[in-house]
């Protein structure tokens, strides 16, 4: 190799130092679907305050789950549910007493049909009068489990059951019904909140009592590199600033 040729590759490989040092200082973060756009926002403040960039993946809890009991390389799990950070937790992948509660969420039953404009989402689905109703996949999303058992409470598993579009996860589960796949679905309030790309033509609060609380826990995983900086993630997100983005995006501060 020429002298020329030697120094123009050290200050390629000098021109990519910073790089490399930005993505060794970003903590990666796995979160759930509906809780994407609200993190978003909160990861923000916290790169503003922090300087500690974040990366973040989003799918369906169950999913996410199961990329990091593969071995998935994420400093922290922002679920949808207490059942996955639990069982983290108790298997060693998780650390020991990080498991937080950081938001309540809500479940909304909701149609972008013009032909239910000002009408009951309610009454349209206890009266069958809708083509498809469109709900999370129960196995992977508790957004869907909770939508199930809510119908389980009505006795409307059977009248609606070969009418069910089930969504990869809540965030497919809205796309079904803004692109009129889906007359009904089952929604969080924070997608909602969020500015959607239709008109709501109606929605219906899903009553908290008719299924589990839809508690969402995050935890620090056991093989994340940063465990300072995951820490300092998950106090920022129980602070004053991340709980007025939450309250205003439709979730509950516990």
């Amino acid at each position: 190799m020429s002298h020329v040729a030697a120094i123009r590759g050290l200050v390629q490989l000098l021109m990519l130092v910073p790089l490399l040092s930005f993505a060794d200082d970003s903590l990666s973060v796995a979160v759930a679907s509906n809780f994407h756009g609200t993190v978003t926002e909160i990861a923000t403040g916290f790169t503003r305050a922090t300087q500690i960039p974040v990366n973040l993946s989003s799918g369906s809890t169950g999913k996410l789950y199961a990329q990091i009991v593969n071995g998935a390389p994420y400093d922290i799990f922002l679920a949808a549910d207490v059942a996955r950070p639990k069982l983290l937790e108790a298997g060693g992948l998780a650390v020991s007493g990080s498991r937080v509660t950081y938001a309540v969420g809500a479940l909304v039953l909701w149609s972008a049909d013009v032909a239910l404009s000002g009408e009951d989402c309610h009454e349209a689905l206890m009266s069958g009068n809708y083509r498809r109703l469109a709900m999370a996949n129960p196995k992977t999303a508790p957004y869907g489990l909770a939508a199930r058992t809510f119908l389980q409470s009505v006795d409307a598993m059977e009248a609606t059951s070969d009418r069910v579009v089930l969504g990869e996860n809540i965030s497919q589960t809205l796309h079904f019904v803004a692109t009129g796949n889906a007359t009904l679905g089952f929604v969080a309030l924070s997608q909602l909140r969020s500015g959607l790309p239709v008109e709501t033509a109606c929605q219906w609060p899903v009553p908290a009592s008719s299924h589990a609380a839809l508690d969402q826990q995050g935890v620090i995983l056991s093989r994340s590199a940063k465990p300072a900086a995951a820490h300092e993630f998950m106090a920022f997100l129980r602070g004053v600033e991340a709980a007025a983005i939450l309250e205003r995006s439709g979730y509950t501060v516990p």
